[in-house]
């Protein structure tokens, strides 16, 4: 076992943000829970000061159903949440998890599983040595980026759940003394894309 002194910057937290890049009212709103929404541009989960590496067969089998928002366990963060569609039109928007910054190469080993409803992605680092995906995961989208997802057409009155579960991979091959003392800081974004009604759009392309 390999103790890595955190995953996240002590003080801080995983967090969720709302980002409307068109300047206008947005239709897409962020909640926690279900039963209670009360809708926010800016989600914050709960912390945990210490982990030490695990092995995704540790983890809850429905981990996604447990609870709404903050539902730690030992070793690993989880966040549900919601994002809903109160808008007038159908929408897209997109949705990414970035990395702020990383201490001691942590993000090696760091795995992100992220249901969106009922489907389960686990995101990592390609092997260094290889340049291969670690087995059963998929690639970062980017050095500093984890996920990057658009989703089309999201109607009046949808609801999307997601679930961010984020662990050290003890199984992982560089998961190794040289990470002791690693942090990182990460955070997701859902960014709001307009889709032109008929009406909106130029004579020529209608």
């Amino acid at each position: 076992m390999y103790f890595i002194l955190a995953i996240l910057y002590r003080g801080e937290n995983f967090t969720v943000t709302l980002d409307s890049e068109y300047g206008r009212e947005s239709g897409l709103v962020i909640y926690e829970q279900k039963d209670k929404p009360h809708y926010r541009t800016y989600l914050v989960s709960k912390d945990i000061e210490f982990f030490t590496d695990i092995s995704i067969d540790w983890l809850p089998q429905n981990i996604h159903e447990e609870a709404d928002g903050s539902h730690n366990g030992r070793n690993y963060i989880a966040y549900t949440f919601y994002a809903a569609n109160l808008g007038q039109d159908t929408i897209n928007y997109w949705a990414e998890i970035d990395i702020d910054d990383v201490v001691r190469d942590v993000d090696e080993a760091i795995r992100v599983m992220v249901f969106k409803n009922d489907d389960k992605v686990v995101y990592a680092k390609n092997n260094s040595v290889t340049n291969q995906p670690e087995p059963e995961t998929v690639p970062f989208h980017s050095e500093n980026k984890v996920m990057l997802e658009e989703v089309q057409n999201f109607e009046v009155g949808d609801v999307d759940k997601y679930t961010v579960v984020i662990w050290v991979e003890g199984d992982d091959p560089e998961c190794k003394n040289d990470l002791i003392g690693g942090e990182i800081k990460m955070h997701m974004t859902l960014t709001e894309e307009h889709i032109l009604q008929e009406d909106e759009r130029p004579q020529d392309e209608r």
